[in-house]
């Protein structure tokens, strides 16, 4: 019943830029907490950005000053705006929303990954 539909994962070279959006639609009372995750080969899923509903933000160390986190809380989406680009930001990008599907009864939801490339 409920969807994150990424988009705008692709491929660039070293020191460029890329925005990845995600929108949480279906059933769903409200949306808490939206953020982002990356999984490179091999490697454990790891925390990008997250952003809760009301506006706390925790950022990973190796993308502070390059990567932004916004959301529009009216249309249930989630930006990442990424910067300066480096070839070990090269991953899947994985969409995350806590949602409240019914009183008192929170899910979490994950998108279905979009991949960034960076090209050194």
């Amino acid at each position: 019943q409920v969807q994150l539909v990424e988009s705008g994962g692709g491929l660039v070279q070293a020191g460029g830029s890329l925005r990845l959006s995600c929108a949480a639609s279906g059933s769903f009372v409200s949306v808490n907490t939206m953020g982002w995750y990356r999984q490179a080969p091999g490697k454990q899923r790891e925390l990008v950005a997250l952003m809760s509903r009301s506006g706390t933000i925790s950022y990973a160390d190796f993308v502070k000053g390059r990567f932004t986190i916004s959301r529009d809380n009216a249309k249930n989406t989630v930006y990442l705006q990424m910067n300066s680009l480096k070839p070990e930001d090269t991953a899947v990008y994985y969409c995350h929303a806590n949602l409240l599907v019914a009183l008192a009864n929170f899910r979490n939801y994950w998108g279905q990954g979009t991949q960034v490339t960076v090209a050194s």
